[in-house]
């Protein structure tokens, strides 16, 4: 999966990144000079379970790591050959591996580096929904949730026809080979699509479809008892616009009290208004059929492996490989840990087309509404520090 959608945090927009000097409320100082230390000697570290985020590591080992696609370079090098020999040694690891052999491996096989530009580091979270459905449309499930398009093509430099709008990145192919602009998100939902076959599921409100869409994936549960899992396939090429701007410029929610479930719960009790709000964001996403996946698992990231609750980052993937461990500083942020400071060790395992930046991150909280609420309230400014794999494992 490429070019996943933005996701919850973002849906508001108007969410600045706050200055640096706001790290000073909980989050640790960044070393005074960016070079490589052991990973013990990160704020926090002892205190953490490693063991989780190794089991999150031997996922991403299970798959060849993917090489960064990086224009004018990665933010900090990672060597996939040695990034293969650590998968190598974690996986020799007696399994269950305790915290204490988690962590050991950890500080033998990995350097800690700073990503440049540590001021600008955020965190944002994202979950997958659980919902409600049928298979068939009825009065109750009333809304589908489309498969991609085959008249759907991406879009590239050369064979971008004259007068297609340079800002799409996808579009329809006709019947005479011609491109024109896909159907907007307006224009799907007034049964543009109708008549093709493409409706997986149904579900009850095109309010719970439109955050579905957002952040990529989701579990539907179905009359019968079943769940079936639909994942992100691709979108119909218009970029992103976050409503939630539109409702701060209305002064109908202030940019201080915006958050999804703000936003969720004012759309849902605005249903007179809420369409027009929502097709203000063109983009819209279309879904594949997952399967129910790994029991207690997320749905599958851009890495091709099941999401980690709580330990699976999604991050900017020009700028680094997937695969590789990072530890995020987030001092007072809250992601379900509780009082503790939210430093943690995650493994870079999804991407996000809002996630730009060498300091960016978008954590995955889990599956279901408790998830939904502490993912759509994590902002948090944050510092990230690269695991870089050792040629050699530190004695």
């Amino acid at each position: 999966m490429t070019a996943r959608p933005v996701r919850a945090a973002l849906l508001c927009a108007g969410l600045a990144v706050l200055p640096a000097a706001a790290l000073a409320a909980g989050s640790p100082a960044q070393p005074a000079a960016a070079v490589p230390v052991s990973p013990s000697a990160l704020p926090g570290w002892a205190d953490d379970d490693q063991a989780a985020a190794l089991a999150a590591f031997l996922r991403s080992c299970a798959r060849p790591a993917p090489a960064a696609e990086a224009a004018g370079g990665p933010a900090v090098g990672v060597d996939p050959q040695n990034l293969a020999a650590a998968c190598a040694a974690a996986r020799a690891l007696p399994a269950p591996a305790d915290r204490g052999a988690a962590r050991r491996f950890f500080e033998s096989r990995f350097d800690a580096v700073f990503p440049p530009a540590p001021e600008s580091g955020f965190l944002t979270g994202y979950f997958e929904p659980v919902l409600a459905g049928s298979r068939v449309r009825s009065a109750r499930y009333p809304v589908p949730l489309h498969a991609l398009p085959a008249d759907l093509v991406a879009l590239g430099g050369d064979d971008r026809p004259a007068g297609l709008d340079a800002a799409l990145t996808a579009a329809r192919r006709q019947d005479d080979g011609s491109l024109v602009a896909y159907p907007d998100r307006a224009a799907i939902a007034a049964g543009a699509l109708d008549g093709q076959g493409l409706e997986l599921l149904f579900v009850e409100s095109p309010v719970e479809a439109f955050f579905a869409q957002v952040q990529g994936s989701l579990t539907v549960r179905l009359e019968d008892g079943s769940t079936e899992r639909l994942g992100y396939a691709g979108r119909n090429g218009y970029p992103y616009t976050a409503i939630g701007r539109i409702l701060i410029a209305r002064g109908a929610i202030s940019r201080e009290e915006m958050t999804a479930d703000r936003l969720k719960a004012w759309l849902e009790s605005h249903p007179d208004e809420a369409p027009a709000i929502m097709a203000a964001n063109r983009s819209y996403v279309f879904f594949r059929r997952l399967g129910t996946g790994e029991p207690g698992a997320g749905p599958p990231g851009t890495a091709g492996v099941a999401l980690t609750p709580g330990r699976s980052l999604a991050i900017d993937g020009t700028l680094h490989l997937l695969g590789t461990p990072m530890w995020i500083m987030a001092g007072n942020a809250d992601a379900g840990q509780g009082d503790a400071p939210l430093n943690r060790l995650v493994v870079a395992q999804d991407t996000g087309s809002a996630i730009r930046g060498a300091g960016r991150g978008d954590l995955f909280i889990g599956s279901g509404a408790a998830a939904g609420l502490v993912a759509g309230r994590l902002r948090h400014p944050m510092q990230l520090a690269v695991l870089v794999p050792r040629g050699e494992p530190r004695p």
